[in-house]
């Protein structure tokens, strides 16, 4: 069992940035890849960045590349997700989730924090 709490999120004007955290814990997390996932008004949840926590691979959706970095912290068990430059469309409530190497798809999820990107 993995548990995910994010913190970070907010308003900010255009062209700002903002910075989540996803606090995890449990077994193993190692054997996890850590994602960032968001989900805008009226639209699909949608990849935004995964990192495992062994070697620290970073990937990336391409609309956010160059402006999100995405890094984590095995010591704290923390992944964040460092969001510059921000548009508009990056509006959306920001999930963390856990995904076994081994899995197609999540096995947990944060409950979320919006994130409010204003004109």
């Amino acid at each position: 069992q993995v548990q995910l709490a994010e913190s970070g999120g907010g308003l900010v004007q255009t062209g700002g940035s903002l910075r989540l955290s996803c606090a995890a814990s449990g077994r193993t997390l190692s054997m996890y890849t850590m994602c960032w996932f968001r989900q805008g008004p009226g639209k699909e949840r949608e990849f935004v960045a995964a990192i495992t926590w062994t070697g620290g691979s970073t990937y990336y959706a391409d609309d956010v590349k160059g402006r999100f970095t995405i890094s984590s912290d095995s010591v704290k068990n923390t992944v964040s997700l460092q969001m510059n430059s921000l548009k508009p469309e990056d509006t959306a409530v920001y999930y963390c989730a856990a995904k076994l190497l081994s899995s197609a798809s999540v096995d947990y999820w944060g409950q979320g924090t919006q994130v409010t990107v204003t004109s």
